[in-house]
């Protein structure tokens, strides 16, 4: 039963990287296992949702995360405040090299959680994901020969204009790969490029992710593609389609050793579903509380270190 569960897919895609993967030494000094070139495709019809279920994969964090890249905020202090942890060591490490001070990652969570001045200073992560989602800086040239800065880009509301009146282009995409503004970002975009496909009354997604950590981020990068697939369907009045997934550094961190052999050794279970209990009047209006979650009956947690 569990090699025709949607789960398989990606365990098989961990036991082959880390049998197979080529080792190389990364940017974060660790090192992993790694392949080029992955693809994993899931059917969001009647509900489902890619939720792995071989360890507790925590969605209201990763719901919460896609939630604050729709607001276009890029400081860690409106996440810190809801208890999601998943950008704190960026700006923790940022902040011990530009200062010095050898603090506490929680110490220095406590600080940005209590002082918004502190916040303001330290807990940005520079022009990153949502900044780039509904806020692409534009310039304008002069004819003195120098650009004055133009109105940002909203990409998602274009999107959504796209989906309801072009669905036949092969033009909607949300892009978070600027070029001009990589080197000011905490993290280069890692899941960078979404495109939207109309096939009659379904609505499918294609997620190109430049660089993948299948152990930590996949689960969290499959859920989010997946839940902003539902949102933008139920926005424009169609139905969840297929989501598509393609990697292309797609790895495995050698320290997350136990982790992949706790998880390989484990039966994927259940066929977890979402529902969404009401639709705002524009995509950019869901809140935590309008997602429900049911028949996930996951095996327990596996903690790792995140690689920084």
């Amino acid at each position: 039963m569990s090699q025709n569960h949607p789960e398989q897919q990606y365990l098989d895609l961990m036991r082959h990287i880390w049998s197979a993967g080529s080792e190389r030494v990364d940017r974060t000094g660790i090192g992993t296992r790694s392949v080029m070139g992955a693809m994993l495709r899931f059917d969001l019809a009647d509900g489902a949702m890619p939720l792995i279920t071989t360890k507790r994969v925590y969605w209201k964090t990763a719901t919460r995360e896609l939630l604050w890249f729709l607001t276009g905020d890029t400081n860690i202090r409106p996440l810190v405040l809801q208890g999601v942890k998943i950008w704190n060591e960026w700006p923790h490490a940022n902040y011990v090299k530009e200062t010095g001070e050898q603090i506490s990652l929680e110490d220095f969570v406590q600080r940005i959680a209590e002082d918004e001045a502190f916040a303001e200073r330290w807990g940005d992560l520079g022009p990153v994901y949502g900044k780039q989602w509904v806020d692409w800086p534009t310039y304008h040239y002069r004819k003195d020969g120098l650009y004055e800065k133009g109105p940002g880009i909203n990409q998602v509301a274009e999107l959504v204009e796209s989906l309801r009146n072009n669905p036949g282009s092969r033009r909607h995409i949300i892009e978070g790969w600027n070029v001009a503004e990589l080197d000011r970002m905490a993290l280069p975009p890692c899941h960078k490029t979404y495109q939207f496909h109309v096939a009659g009354d379904r609505l499918n997604c294609v997620l190109y992710q430049r660089s993948c950590d299948v152990a930590l981020g996949l689960p969290f990068n499959l859920w989010s593609a997946a839940l902003l697939t539902r949102m933008l369907a139920q926005q424009v009045d169609l139905l969840p389609g297929e989501l598509v997934w393609m990697g292309g550094d797609t790895h495995l961190y050698l320290n997350h050793a136990h982790l992949i052999e706790e998880q390989l050794s484990r039966e994927p279970q259940g066929h977890p579903t979402l529902e969404i209990m009401q639709r705002p009047a524009s995509i950019f209006d869901y809140r935590i509380e309008d997602f429900e979650v049911r028949d996930y009956t996951p095996h327990g947690p596996i903690k790792a270190p995140v690689a920084v």
